[in-house]
């Protein structure tokens, strides 16, 4: 494969390169023929059309930092990366901030905070992923109960399309949709097409937009025309599309400012108060947390199997720790371990209103008999927040002889559904005997799921097609979403249809004709799911 002169980027087909693109954080690996490092957006143009004249043999897949765990950024192609070129935050100011897709979280953020603003939608793994891989997925995390997903906060996007040209979308007036409609280029075909498609399938979309407050499957088509204000937004099908229409090459987010002071309200639930979950979560959302977390009694007792090693990385001091950690003490002498832990973090402009927010949202559960606790300062909630991230973690990495397969990992419920679903959930994973931990967003319903299991089963690509087919069929009964934030993939496109009709389906296989119809962008993601694709791609069991 030579690729033309005129690319002014690197290209690596090196076999350590090679290897290390073959793989994100996903149960898949899969070795692609090249990977190349452009510089600017004639490269881009220049690798599209390179692409188109060996149509059919070749496909681009845009790939920053690897942290996806569906499978998105792998191929057996060209691994486009973003990465170490387009890495430049453009602009910044107290509203809105322009960046390259290959930007870290993590230098944005600090970039934004010098104006005291952020985009809130930061995900859990937010020092290692890029603000590129976040639109792609349509990710979020904590804050999101509060402040929406990454699809709230992009305000402009330039993609560069198949036809190998850089393309500006944003939110577009009802008369600057008609002048874009008006052009007889392909840019205005694709305003023309994406419109009538959306008007022929208007009452199939309309009711197909999933009813959980997070979703990442499919396609955003319903986010694209607002009836209210007569506005229509391309950059909604960009958005968790996992570059499957075509390569961003530039973002502009809104920005927010956040509160400066926050409590957290602790619940510790024994079995005893499961049917009433729904009940207890809906009474702590009536008093608006920021965020509302949790984790089970599987993630409590990782927690004491490692907690040597988390005990260092909570600081190391046993009397500030036996200190911290005496409510949960106390209540492993009194009952046991609990059920559920749920944590509940009210922020404000200061502590006093912090501090009343979850005192009143405490007073509001009291019929239920839960124990509870509210922390005194950041430092002490900390140590939660380092319960929920770290240790299952932790376990990872002192287990040797399993790893982490997420294949059920983003689900989404409505939370008064949680005391019906949850005891069936956990009655399905617990006939396969796996270790696993559930934690998740439980203002939102979205639990993560990752079992350790041991690639070397007889049986282990076995136990995923049926345990996936399983849970996402209970998922469908409760009208959930299969993927709250972690996207399809190669791993959760096949199950699409337990999500949505076949007329929404075609749908989405129409979006992709009218965007990529030669599968030169990122195939068999979203559409054209192949599960014997999926099955070679699960990394070697030996």
């Amino acid at each position: 494969m030579v690729i033309p002169d005129t690319f002014s980027g690197d290209v690596d087909n090196s076999n350590r390169v090679l290897e290390q693109y073959s793989e994100d954080t996903s149960i898949f690996k899969i070795r692609p023929e090249l990977v190349v490092y452009p510089k600017n957006v004639a490269d881009l143009h220049t690798l599209i059309h390179y692409v188109h004249t060996r149509r059919g043999e070749l496909s681009l897949t845009a790939r920053s930092a690897g942290t996806d765990m569906s499978g998105g950024p792998l191929s057996s192609s060209i691994v486009v990366d973003f990465l170490r070129y387009f890495n430049q935050i453009l602009e910044v100011n107290t509203v809105h901030a322009t960046t390259q897709p290959g930007v870290f979280y993590r230098d944005f953020e600090k970039a934004t905070l010098k104006h005291g603003v952020i985009m809130p939608s930061y995900t859990a793994s937010r020092e290692l992923n890029t603000v590129g891989g976040m639109v792609a997925n349509n990710s979020a995390g904590e804050k999101s109960l509060t402040y929406g997903k990454t699809e709230r906060y992009v305000h402009t996007l330039k993609v560069v399309l198949q036809d190998g040209i850089e393309y500006e979308f944003k939110r577009l007036t009802r008369t600057e949709l008609e002048a874009k409609k008006s052009q007889a280029n392909y840019e205005g075909e694709i305003y023309r097409r994406v419109e009538g498609l959306i008007h022929q399938h208007h009452d199939a979309i309309k009711s197909a937009k999933p009813i959980v407050s997070k979703n990442s499957a499919g396609y955003g088509i319903w986010n694209v025309w607002d009836e209210t204000t007569d506005t229509f937004d391309m950059t909604q099908l960009f958005v968790g599309s996992q570059g499957t229409l075509g390569l961003i090459s530039e973002i502009t987010f809104n920005l927010v400012k956040p509160k400066p002071a926050s409590r957290m309200l602790v619940l510790f639930l024994r079995p005893k108060h499961f049917a009433q979950l729904g009940k207890i979560v809906n009474a702590v959302l009536a008093h608006k947390p920021e965020s509302f977390e949790s984790y089970d009694d599987k993630t409590f007792n990782v927690m004491l199997r490692v907690f040597p090693k988390l005990f260092w990385r909570l600081g190391g001091n046993p009397f500030t720790l036996l200190r911290d950690f005496w409510p949960e003490i106390k209540l492993v002498f009194q009952g046991g371990i609990p059920k559920l832990v749920l944590m509940a973090e009210f922020a404000a402009d200061t502590e006093t209103e912090a501090a009343l927010m979850a005192k009143q949202a405490e007073l509001s559960i009291k019929s239920f008999g839960v124990s509870s606790h509210i922390t005194k300062n950041q430092s002490e909630a900390q140590k939660f927040w380092t319960i929920r991230r770290e240790s299952f973690k932790l376990l990872r990495e002192n287990v040797s002889d399993k790893h982490t397969a997420p294949f059920i990992d983003d689900f989404v419920v409505l939370p008064e559904h949680l005391p019906e679903f949850l005891p069936r959930l956990y009655a399905i994973l617990d006939e396969y005997n796996l270790l696993y931990t559930v934690a998740g967003h439980v203002g939102d319903g979205n639990f993560h799921i990752i079992p350790l299991m041991d690639f070397s089963r007889p049986d282990f690509i076995q136990i995923i097609n049926k345990l996936s087919e399983r849970v996402y069929t209970l998922v469908g009964e409760f009208h959930g979403s299969i993927t709250g934030e972690h996207n399809d993939g190669l791993i959760r496109t096949p199950y699409l249809h337990k999500m949505f009709s076949p007329e929404i389906l075609n749908v989405f296989q129409e979006i992709k004709e009218i965007f990529d119809p030669h599968r030169i962008f990122n195939p068999h993601k979203k559409v054209d799911a192949d599960m014997q694709y999926l099955r070679s791609a699960i990394k070697s069991q030996s």
